[in-house]
């Protein structure tokens, strides 16, 4: 991936890729979910 001049390699090649992306979507969940039952 190569942003502006400067080349991003994801570390594992694209599965670490796709696992970085998927932990963040899971994580991004528990934290909306976390944040209602707190302030429901």
């Amino acid at each position: 991936m190569r942003i502006g001049n400067v080349e991003v390699r994801p570390l594992g090649g694209g599965l670490g890729c796709l696992m970085m992306i998927i932990g963040s979507i899971l994580l991004s969940v528990l934290c909306t979910a976390g944040a209602n039952l707190i302030f429901r």
